[in-house]
């Protein structure tokens, strides 16, 4: 019976196994779909992966190490101002500054506000990082402050993750070693400005500085150099973790100059405190071995920033510390101008050596009586005689008769009231005038202002570098023009050669004529210039004396025997001037020099250009190879 029930049971079931599961086949369709997504989506996958490692691996490679690699460009060095000898005139010196990387934060004013309470901004500095916040580029580093010290740089880096983007770097500062002895040649530097940025990206590198003056200003270009590169690895707050690689900047190039420093402190020491300047050249081939002005300033100052104070007395101050006299001073050149005169009219046969003219001590011009230095008068000269005593009477006569045409012509020929091209910015030509250049500012030119003219008063201005230039085309007979620049890393200019320089369009016969009556003004009898003889075995040397008036002195005063222009107020007493040459026989160094209101050439100048040329004379520096030891001793530091 239980058999039977069980058979009963298999026979009701078969059917139901027999029979397909519906549930069965759906769930099969979902797995199926389940494993295309799969399939797709890890498809999908490895197409985007390899996209991501393939395709795009060197994008992303880069995107990856610009969050943890910083790159920025370098400052090079300046390059360095030498003298003739090597000894360093201008160099750089390592310091610390704090810099801001725009791109490296996401709150730039939030960091320099942070910046400012631990290294205090003032508003000049806000207002210049400001200025370069808005005209630079993001990758472009700001200088937040420079010439930083070991206390504030433990300060930064203190505070280093509150300040993200800001780092220590060095960088380098301008040093002039010998100060104000040598600011008004070699200039100085400064900041850039805007204007200067537009035309340079270079200048917006923090560190980068412009010449502003001087040999700085003429070679700028040259002194740059040429940027570098820095790579830093840096962690997610900017911070500067290591140094990856680094690629200096080129230094700018090496500018050797014609100057003697050693001489230059010699001159500075014989003008001491006196309002002055001297050139001396080198007759050969116009280098210029010495060129000081006085009072002077410290070019340093200009580096770090002037103050409002500093420049305000500067400004004021009547001895005009900040002008290079040498160049930009334009004065009367006095009775130095009468070799000049000498020679037009010799050039227009006006005269000959030979012909006299007398002098009673005036001149009577219609109305209008022209004083000689000399109450009494020189009686008959001729020019050797004039050119010895200075008679003012004898080159009165003679401008009278050759006219001022003449003798602008010839002054400007032997270099006075024309452009010299010295590498000096801020040069001033000084003015030979003529009856049309009077004619065009809308005046007549009459006689008297020729006569005038023929004592170097009146309208006619010189520069000492002139004077310098004349007195050696006087004393050689060629057109050499002063300069500065020796060479160019290592490379001689062209103008250090003395075949450079033709010689000028003149008889020799007439510069021999100037030139003995110069050799009479220092070494005659009754010269007026005996306490420029130097006492030097074998050496002599020629000059002009030349005293310029700076106010008019009446002919009453005149007369009255009374008058003496030393017991006048220092600003109305005339300048001093003395102009020179030596060896006389075989001329190698001329000399200028310009004592503001210092009287008379022959008390003040004279003795001064003396002491000038006989250091120059002893030192010899044309042909001296290296510096004498004195000027190695206090030649100041070099790069460091």
């Amino acid at each position: 019976m239980r058999l039977t029930r069980r058979k009963r049971e298999s026979r009701r079931l078969m059917p139901m196994r027999e029979q397909k599961d519906p549930a069965r086949g759906v769930f099969t369709r979902r797995a199926l779909l389940f494993m295309a997504v799969q399939v797709g989506a890890m498809g999908e996958l490895a197409h985007r992966l390899y996209g991501l490692q393939i395709d795009d691996g060197d994008h992303y490679a880069r995107m990856a190490a610009s969050n943890r690699v910083s790159k920025r460009l370098l400052a090079p060095p300046r390059g360095r101002i030498v003298d003739r000898f090597g000894l360093p005139l201008a160099s750089n010196k390592e310091n610390w500054r704090a810099l801001l990387m725009p791109e490296e934060t996401t709150d730039v004013a939030g960091t320099i506000e942070r910046f400012s309470a631990i290294i205090p901004l003032d508003e000049r500095d806000r207002s210049r990082i400001a200025r370069e916040m808005r005209h630079q580029r993001r990758f472009v580093p700001v200088m937040l402050r420079d010439f930083l010290s070991w206390d504030e740089m433990a300060r930064i880096e203190l505070n280093a993750p509150s300040l993200p983007g800001v780092l220590i770097d060095v960088g380098t500062r301008r040093v002039y070693p010998d100060g104000e002895l040598m600011a008004h040649i070699v200039g100085y530097v400064a900041p850039p400005n805007e204007q200067d940025v537009a035309h340079s990206t270079l200048l917006a590198l923090p560190g980068m500085r412009v010449g502003r003056a001087g040999i700085e200003q003429n070679q700028d270009e040259q002194l740059r150099g040429t940027a570098g590169s820095v790579e830093m690895e840096v962690n997610a707050v900017g911070r500067v973790m290591s140094e990856l690689n680094r690629v200096e900047g080129m230094p700018g190039d090496e500018v050797s100059l014609t100057l003697d420093r050693g001489l230059q402190q010699k001159v500075l020491n014989h003008i001491g405190d006196q309002t002055a300047s001297a050139v001396v050249l080198d007759c050969h081939n116009g280098e210029v071995l010495a060129m000081v002005s006085t009072p002077s300033f410290d070019p340093s100052l200009f580096d770090s920033g002037v103050s409002h104070a500093q420049w305000i007395e500067w400004t004021n101050n009547q001895h005009t510390p900040l002008i290079n006299k040498a160049v930009a001073g334009v004065y009367p050149p006095g009775s130095t101008f009468k070799p000049a005169v000498a020679m037009a009219a010799l050039q227009a046969r006006s005269v000959s050596p030979t012909d006299r003219v007398f002098c009673p001590g005036y001149l009577d011009v219609g109305g209008t009586r022209f004083h000689c230095w000399s109450r009494w008068g020189h009686g008959s000269v001729d020019m050797h005689d004039a050119l010895k005593y200075s008679c003012d009477v004898y080159f009165y006569e003679i401008a009278r008769r050759v006219g001022m045409d003449h003798i602008a012509q010839t002054a400007n020929q032997l270099g006075l009231g024309v452009p010299l091209d010295i590498e000096l910015p801020h040069t001033r030509d000084g003015l030979i005038p003529t009856p049309a250049w009077r004619k065009a500012h809308h005046h007549h030119w009459n006689g008297g202002d020729t006569i005038v003219s023929g004592i170097g008063q009146g309208f006619v201005q010189v520069t000492p570098l002139q004077l310098a230039t004349y007195t050696a085309r006087i004393a050689t007979g060629r057109a050499v023009s002063p300069h500065l620049i020796r060479s160019v890393n290592g490379t001689l200019g062209e103008k250090a050669s003395p075949e450079h320089w033709p010689a000028l369009d003149m008889p020799d016969s007439y510069f021999k004529a100037i030139r003995g009556g110069m050799f009479a003004v220092v070494n005659e009898p009754h010269g007026t210039a005996p306490k420029a003889q130097l006492d030097l075995p074998g050496m002599l040397m020629a000059g002009k004396t030349g005293s310029a008036q700076v106010r008019h002195v009446s002919r009453a005063l005149r007369e009255s025997g009374h008058f003496n222009s030393a017991d006048l107020p220092w600003e109305y007493r005339p300048h001093a001037l003395f102009v020179c040459f030596a060896p006389y026989d075989a001329p190698r160094y001329a000399a200028a020099v310009v004592i503001e209101h210092g009287n008379t050439g022959a008390d003040a100048a004279a003795p001064l250009a003396r002491d000038i040329m006989r250091d120059t004379l002893l030192r010899d520096p044309a042909n001296r190879t290296t510096p004498p030891p004195e000027s190695v001793a206090d030649a100041g530091s070099t790069i460091e």
